[in-house]
């Protein structure tokens, strides 16, 4: 049984994302504050944390800061919709995902189920070979959805859950036109609202962190007024 650790405080999100994740079979630790958690995680640490960014007494960039002198553990922010630059800074700060609020609880259970399977790949614990989990090959691009790792021309690529998603779904039928509808689905629960323009700022990102390695990267193509494709190289 795997512990997460909820640092929020919110005490309407502490309740009820922890009941949800208490009847996903997880054991569950709850914290009002930053400081809470971190002399609490100094003795024992949980297997991930979920994390408000905007707390009293130690805010969760500073709480992320300090786990990252001594852990590598799977952390997923919590973040306000105007939080665009915090993310930013929290991702190169360390941490794994974000998730926007208002969210799904179905949604963060899925990221979460997602950072601990590439736990558990990185550890070598044998985990069921699914569609989701299979290698993916797409000329240079090589996506290994276990350790939540991909590599472009060899070398790697460092995304969010998201984004791997969003790149899986394209890559996983090159050729084929995906919709915005069709990605929202991917990446987001139907109980939240994004707009067309949520998707086009993931695969914004998603192009700009793979030119990062290949300044002709071009394999995602748009297909204006109808969704994207991934083109096989």
């Amino acid at each position: 049984m795997s512990r997460i650790a909820l640092v929020d405080d919110d005490r309407n999100i502490l309740t009820s994302v922890a009941m949800t994740l208490e009847a996903e079979g997880f054991e569950v630790e709850t914290y009002n504050d930053g400081q809470q958690a971190f002399d609490a995680f100094s003795k024992r640490l949980p297997d991930m944390a979920v994390l408000d960014i905007k707390m009293p007494r130690m805010d969760g960039m500073d709480l992320l800061q300090r786990l990252r002198q001594k852990s590598q553990m799977p952390v997923i922010f919590l973040t306000s919709k105007d939080d665009e630059i915090d993310e930013v800074l929290g991702l190169r700060m360390g941490a794994d995902d974000y998730v926007k609020k208002p969210f799904s609880q179905r949604l963060l259970v899925e990221r979460i189920r997602a950072l601990l399977r590439r736990q558990d790949a990185q550890n070598g614990t044998v985990v069921a070979d699914t569609e989701e989990t299979k290698m993916i090959e797409r000329g240079y691009l090589r996506m290994d959805p276990l350790r939540h790792a991909v590599s472009w021309k060899g070398q790697d690529v460092s995304l969010t859950v998201t984004e791997f998603l969003l790149l899986q779904a394209l890559a996983q039928r090159p050729g084929f036109v995906k919709s915005r509808d069709q990605l929202m689905d991917v990446a987001y629960d139907d109980q939240v609202y994004v707009d067309d323009r949520t998707i086009d700022s993931h695969i914004k990102r998603l192009r700009k962190k793979l030119r990062v390695v290949d300044s002709e990267f071009s394999a995602i193509e748009t297909l204006y007024g109808i969704g994207y494709r991934y083109n096989e190289e």
